[in-house]
């Protein structure tokens, strides 16, 4: 049987190592990351059966790490450990997607028994069809695949990044995203976009989408904020 893989990102050393190894004993094999930066770097190349995100680290924090790993995969569980026990980064921590929370010091007993909770969670739900397409008047988004079929049979490809933009879009739908948000999840720092590029962007889906592009009802830029996708029969 093959080790489950477990994507450790933690920027204290000495804690690092610990978890590290008290995982490898129990069988698992782990790949660690002292920054989220690095962190995403790793997940894009390998899969995993569970990441374990520290949320305060440099270059990029454990939040915006998670949001944008469910962009790509809302399968793998994620587990938090921070230093804050408080029930507003809980409750942050649950909407970015994660599955459980550790408030550190915490006992590796207990993250032990957790890291098992979750990995077996993860591989049940493997065999469960996940909802990976979203309808928009007569056309359908396959985030999988990265194209939209419309009711005629119409194949539209998209781009990663529009797929990307679009999930992120439809996940906060009726709220508006800051274009902050949409850099550090959908760029991802790599390289910052002028706001000219997220508009364009828009501006396509505008096209793709909405019955007369020019008076949107899904698309809406929002002045000095950012963009909001708004869909009531949802």
């Amino acid at each position: 049987m093959s080790k489950k893989r477990i994507l450790l990102a933690e920027d204290e050393e000495h804690l690092l190592e610990a978890i590290k190894l008290n995982l490898e004993l129990e069988g698992y094999k782990v790949t660690t990351a002292n920054n989220g930066k690095k962190a995403l770097q790793i997940f894009k190349e390998e899969r995993f059966n569970l990441i374990i995100l520290d949320v305060m680290m440099p270059e990029v924090d454990g939040f915006v790490v998670a949001e944008t790993i469910r962009l790509e995969n809302s399968d793998v569980p994620i587990m938090f450990l921070t230093a804050k026990n408080t029930n507003e980064d809980k409750i942050q921590g649950l909407k970015k997607g994660a599955d459980d929370y550790l408030t550190k010091p915490f006992n590796l007993e207990e993250l032990i028994l957790r890291v098992n909770n979750l990995v077996k969670r993860g591989l049940k739900g493997d065999d469960l069809k996940e909802f990976n397409s979203y309808k928009i008047g007569d056309k359908t988004i396959h985030f999988n695949s990265f194209e939209v079929i419309q009711d005629d049979g119409t194949v539209t490809p998209l781009t990663k990044k529009e797929t990307m933009l679009l999930k992120l879009l439809i996940e906060r739908r009726n709220e508006a995203v800051s274009r902050e948000q949409i850099l550090e999840t959908v760029w991802n720092y790599d390289v910052y976009p002028s706001t000219r590029t997220i508009d364009n962007f828009i501006l396509t889906f505008r096209k793709y989408f909405e019955p007369d592009p020019k008076n949107p009802v899904y698309f809406h830029s929002i002045r000095g904020v950012g963009y909001k996708f708004t869909d009531n029969q949802h």
